[in-house]
């Protein structure tokens, strides 16, 4: 039997192109993981590459949004993208406090 030039397609997967966006810049402290944010506060998303839980899909990457709560280590964050409010668990690494201007 001959089938002919058959290709597989290319994987597509949670990391595909993200090799520029998720570059590690800099040293990771411990403090990065022990950070606290209180119900209310405005953060944004910051990828943290070397830290593989708790970390969004790479399309969120510098969304801002509200802290609800606490999930165990992770924080309960709401974030509006296209018309919808959308939850999420994420863990402090990821995420960066905003101050009010």
């Amino acid at each position: 039997m001959n089938f002919g030039c058959v290709t597989m397609k290319g994987s597509k997967g949670k990391m595909h192109g993200t090799r520029r966006k998720l570059r590690n810049r800099e040293d990771v402290s411990p403090n990065k993981f022990l950070k606290d944010f209180e119900p209310g506060d405005k953060v944004q998303i910051n990828i943290e590459p070397s830290s593989h839980s708790g970390m969004p899909h790479p399309r969120f990457q510098g969304k801002v949004g509200k802290i609800l709560g606490k999930r165990g280590q992770a924080f309960q964050l709401k974030i509006k993208e296209g018309g919808k409010e959308k939850e999420f668990n994420i863990t402090p690494e990821h995420l960066q406090k905003v101050e009010n201007s």
